[in-house]
């Protein structure tokens, strides 16, 4: 993946970097694997904001990723590289060979017309997915499960990959790209390689409408607004926080307070927190 840098033609245009979209085979998507997909714009069912800045944005369609990679020992040929609304990294089709379709994640260097498999036993290649038993140490992977047949459920974000650091008992002990290490089940499955379009960390959209067109409205700074609407807000001119710590509007601390539970049931599984 490429970036596309822009001179400063506008003002829209003078910070603006976008992906350069040379990896995308395809335009449309498959359509038996498309759904409908509802936004609920940061209500709830009684229509109340519990989210904010939600909302707006291009109407999107979903695409069903396969996660599981669960047709083990049928190989696929990879048939195209799509672009996918939904996430910031890249989605490849695959053609099974008894027919069946699927997307999954695009794994960086996978090219068209690779074949791929999933499996106990398959090759030790990019793309394929084994369980972590079964992947030297050293390795790169993603899309890795948590839970044995539930699916991958982390490291599935665009430019990521775990490190496989030790195997010990029955379990695998990995270094997430947060820096947390922790050990996860021996019989989870997880894809061998990083996700590709590495670059996505450095996509600037240049100006505030390509933003609201990812459905983000705009956020207040509560020093600007009144002593009633924030705790930050009032005093003349720029006044500083005035209070021992930043909090939110409802009073609660924010930067730096720890929000996870104290006594979560993974704590037993995490050997080093995430920097």
């Amino acid at each position: 993946m490429s970036i596309r840098l822009y001179k400063s033609y506008t003002p829209g245009t003078r910070n603006r970097a976008l992906s350069a979209f040379t990896e995308i085979t395809k335009e449309k998507p498959e359509k038996s694997l498309i759904r409908k997909n509802h936004r609920n714009k940061g209500r709830n069912n009684r229509g109340v904001i519990t989210i904010r800045h939600r909302g707006g944005g291009h109407k999107r369609r979903y695409r069903l990723v396969d996660f599981r990679r669960n047709k083990r020992g049928i190989p696929a040929t990879v048939a195209a590289i799509e672009y996918d609304p939904n996430r910031n990294a890249r989605l490849a089709l695959l053609h099974y060979e008894d027919g069946e379709k699927r997307y999954i994640l695009h794994p960086n260097n996978l090219n068209v017309g690779d074949t791929i498999c999933s499996g106990p036993d398959v090759a030790l290649q990019i793309g394929n997915t084994l369980p972590l038993e079964k992947i030297p140490l050293g390795a790169s992977v993603h899309n890795i499960e948590l839970i044995p047949n539930r699916g991958g459920q982390i490291v599935r974000a665009a430019g990521t990959s775990a490190k496989i650091l030790a195997k010990e008992g029955d379990y695998v002990t990995l270094r997430l790209p947060s820096k947390e290490v922790r050990l996860i089940r021996q019989e989870c499955y997880a894809t061998i390689g990083e996700v590709g379009n590495n670059d996505a960390f450095l996509v600037q959209s240049g100006k505030a409408g390509r933003t609201r067109w990812l459905g983000k409205r705009p956020t207040v700074r509560g020093s600007v607004m009144n002593p009633c609407d924030h705790p930050h807000g009032g005093g003349e001119g720029r006044a500083p926080i005035g209070r021992s710590r930043p909090l939110t509007p409802w009073g609660k601390p924010a930067l730096g307070k720890k929000t996870r539970k104290t006594k979560k049931a993974s704590d037993a599984y995490i050997l080093r927190r995430r920097s």
